[in-house]
């Protein structure tokens, strides 16, 4: 296979600020994800390309993208919040571009004024790898499992996210459907969805979505494809095609978020760090 060049973590910065510019100045990380795809104009062969194929499903270029949020947040240019959505600053706004050396060498340079002795220091350095480093153990689990824990898992998932009567089917020769349930909307509206699940890594082709819209034209309302991968730009397409019955795309990102949301085999806590500093001022003033 012929090596395959993928912009690095500085060169996708500018991307990024014109994606989030093109979303109105916010988004999630799978929406400025899906937006950098087409502004840097990256291929199907640059977005299969996995970060370490021992570890997970993550992909190179979102284990970029993730230290390009980093950098230009310690820049200035974005904020993000506790839900997972990226901003651009009123800095960020006022801006079109960045110099990514400048970015780097600001960045490197605020590292080395924080002294080693304070513990925010190695929170500083460390902060896109632990974001990476829970993903990665996430997705590894996740492929470890077995097919019908998986499918159990989903459905719970489905449960806790508002679907009712959810069921796991996965019948062999059934066009792929692992499952079916019932999502409502405010007490008035339901829809009918069946899903798929897909435990593995690398990428879900136009042809497997069009299989699964095949095996579910006049059974369901809505199409519900999950996967641990992600999604070639043509099975993104595809899946909102004009004319044809919409199919939902859950990748390993947005699966990870979730699972993290709901507390499903995964657990957050918050750690308070002590600070300790001394004030020579007043003890000289003694």
């Amino acid at each position: 296979m012929p090596h395959v060049n993928i912009p690095t973590f500085d060169k996708l910065m500018n991307p990024v600020i014109q994606a989030l510019k093109q979303l109105g100045g916010s988004g999630t990380i799978e929406e400025i994800y899906t937006t950098v795809i087409e502004v840097a104009k990256l291929s199907d062969e640059q977005l299969e390309i996995l970060h370490d194929s021992e570890k997970g499903s993550q992909t190179e270029v979102e284990y970029r993208l993730a230290w390009a949020r980093t950098y230009l947040k310690k820049y200035g240019v974005l904020e993000n919040s506790s839900r997972g959505v990226w901003a651009l600053t009123p800095k960020g706004r006022q801006l079109d571009q960045v110099n990514p050396r400048v970015v780097r060498r600001f960045v490197q340079n605020q590292k080395k004024k924080v002294k080693p002795t304070v513990i925010e220091d190695d929170e500083f350095v460390n902060e896109a790898d632990v974001e990476v480093s829970w993903r990665d153990e996430l997705l590894t689990t996740l492929l470890k499992m077995e097919p019908s824990a998986f499918e159990r898992l989903v459905q719970r998932l489905l449960r806790e996210s508002g679907f009712i009567q959810v069921e796991v089917t996965g019948k062999s020769g059934d066009g792929g459907i692992d499952g079916k349930g019932i999502m409502r909307l405010g007490g008035l509206l339901s829809f009918h969805v069946i899903f798929q699940c897909k435990r593995y890594q690398g990428s879900v082709s136009v042809s497997q979505v069009r299989d699964f819209r095949g095996a579910m034209v006049g059974r369901a309302d809505k199409g519900l494809l999950i996967t641990t991968g992600n999604f070639t730009k043509d099975a993104v397409r595809e899946a909102t095609r004009d004319g044809a019955p919409t199919i939902d795309l859950i990748d390993g990102d947005l699966l990870l978020d979730k699972l993290k949301e709901l507390g499903l085999g995964i657990k957050t806590e918050r750690i308070e760090v002590e600070k300790i500093t001394v004030d020579e001022e007043w003890l000289l003033s003694i």
